[in-house]
């Protein structure tokens, strides 16, 4: 469920503003190879699938490892994080090492992650292999577009590179919740990384025997002091986010953990205006129209990715569908993605990009409106049709249009540079969405589920049992082991997750609004632009 990078989603490869996706050095000037070109498409729709199948899998997970809900929320953010936090850095890698290189570790990295969460017999083991698994997408989703654009090819050619290579992204999204969802229901959820990690050494296989090399190391340089103050701020930030809910806003762990980050991401702040190659370019931020440009992908992001985690929790643990039930929701959320490609490309050819983002969030409000609407005894898959198909079709015009329209804000230029940093924001809100929304509704259903316990008739010593388990696990562990209490804790979490529709309705909204009353592009000298078309973000 996030984005892959800066360098997919635009013509600049890899993201230095020069948008020949080469850096501003020489590819290998020859023409690509079909091993290229099938290593390359294939890793990105496996990395696709790894990072997305998950998500379909939370019920079981729920019945297998019986976490917290800040432990649930964790398994979704573990692989989100490093994507967040490295993939610039990847994309810079492979111009100075070799992209060949890159793509062998990273497939490698995904197989081996994917088989430690297929062996999990605990929580702890799970998100160590989710966090690898990462790592590996991290390195995989530039690297695998960088690939296709190296060499001196022309802007058609590597549009139409681009195109292919956001197809076959999107056909991961279709086929990662049927997946999980099949395997988890008819087989065994394990089979489901299983299946990953053949593909993904099969692929490193590929890569090794018939992929070409390519690098492009002229004027890049890695950041490593930004690339730590940044990754370490943002962990403790998302630590304090998650944890707040279930420890305690005012705990000594949950405090720390903000303090931490803000001292971090303020170092960050201080190194990257001072070193020659920054990781981000933080002068973008100066112009009010990019700024404003990159709220709203932070905020649009996290609308989307907070509600495909919050029908993944209402679905699974809190109803206890099964996750090939789960996988209709997702296709639903980001299945149509593929299908929706030539609209929305009509769309973003006869629209300025601005209003085809604004109406992506319109519909994704909407949506999301709906669906909190939605009574949580109404299990019936054709109740999600209306809901998440519209959340489903504003995203698909939403994240086509949101890297457009960022850099309709900025001077031709700093086109590639403002694509890239807004992928990376991309997916830092990506990453947001299941951490907000997760502690949002856990501290509605503790809440709720206090005080209809207090008014209930149920006795002490059931009352005290249920407070246990709450404290210790959280209302989705209530409504498992606790049968007395269960019938509170169902109403708690399903008013919960209502919550967490709606605040992703309203986010997805104050979106729209400021997309179409605040932003407006750039004045541009007469030259064509450099970046070419945005691809869809992984999700």
């Amino acid at each position: 469920m996030t984005t892959a990078t800066g360098q997919h989603a635009s013509g600049d490869a890899d993201g230095d503003g020069d948008g020949d996706g080469e850096g501003g050095g020489a590819g290998t000037g020859s023409a690509l190879r079909t091993g290229t070109i099938v290593a390359a498409l294939f890793a990105v729709c496996l990395a696709q699938i790894g990072l997305a199948m998950p998500a379909t899998l939370n019920g079981t997970f729920q019945e297998v490892f019986e976490p917290s809900s800040s432990q649930l929320t964790w398994i979704s953010d573990c692989s989100l994080l490093p994507i967040t936090v490295l993939e610039l850095t990847c994309g810079v890698l492979g111009d100075l090492f070799g992209r060949k290189r890159l793509l062998l570790g990273g497939a490698a990295m995904l197989a081996l992650g994917e088989a430690i969460s297929a062996a999990a017999h605990g929580i702890g083991v799970m998100w160590t292999g989710q966090i690898i698994a990462g790592i590996g997408c991290a390195a995989l989703f530039p690297t695998t577009l960088a690939m296709l654009v190296a060499g001196e090819r022309t802007p058609a050619q590597r549009a139409r590179m681009i195109a292919l290579w956001a197809a076959i992204l999107s056909t991961g999204n279709f086929l990662a919740p049927l997946l999980g969802g099949i395997t988890a229901t008819y087989l065994q959820w394990r089979w489901a990384f299983l299946v990953v990690v053949v593909l993904a050494l099969g692929d490193a296989v590929i890569t090794y025997l018939a992929a070409q090399d390519s690098r492009s190391p002229a004027g890049r340089s890695l950041d490593p002091l930004g690339q730590t103050t940044v990754g370490l701020g943002l962990c403790a930030l998302l630590f304090g986010v998650i944890q707040g809910a279930s420890d305690g806003w005012g705990s000594g762990t949950v405090v720390g953990a903000f303090a931490l980050s803000a001292v971090c991401l303020a170092a960050f702040v201080v190194v990257e205006l001072r070193v020659r190659d920054p990781l981000l370019r933080l002068d973008l931020f100066r112009s009010r129209t990019f700024a404003l440009a990159s709220a709203v992908t932070v905020v649009g992001m996290f609308a989307f990715l907070g509600t495909a985690y919050s029908i993944s929790l209402r679905m699974g643990p809190i109803q206890g569908q099964s996750s090939m039930r789960t996988a209709v929701a997702f296709l639903l959320l980001s299945g149509l993605t593929i299908f929706l490609l030539p609209l929305t490309h009509r769309l973003m050819a006869v629209l300025v990009p601005r209003w085809v983002l604004g109406l992506g969030f319109l519909l994704m409000a909407v949506g999301d409106f709906l669906a909190g609407r939605m009574p949580i005894t109404d299990s019936a898959l054709p109740s999600l049709i209306v809901p998440m198909g519209l959340v489903g079709v504003g995203f698909s015009f939403a994240v086509s249009a949101v890297t457009a329209t960022a850099v309709e804000t900025v001077p031709h230029r700093l086109a590639g540079m403002a694509s890239a940093t807004t992928s990376m924001l991309r997916d830092f809100g990506f990453t947001l969405g299941p951490a907000v929304i997760g502690a949002v509704a856990t501290a509605n259903a503790v809440h709720h589920f206090s005080g209809s316990l207090a008014a209930s008739t149920l006795g002490a010593a059931d009352q005290a049992k249920a407070h246990g388990i709450l404290s210790s696990g959280g209302p989705v562990a209530v409504l498992h082991a606790d049968p007395p209490a269960s019938g509170l804790a169902f109403k708690a979490l399903g008013h919960a997750y209502a919550l967490g529709f709606e605040v992703c309705a309203v986010a997805a909204l104050a979106c729209c609004l400021v997309t179409a009353l605040l932003l407006r592009p750039a004045r541009q000298p007469d030259t064509p632009p450099l970046a070419a078309p945005a691809a869809p973000a992984a999700i």
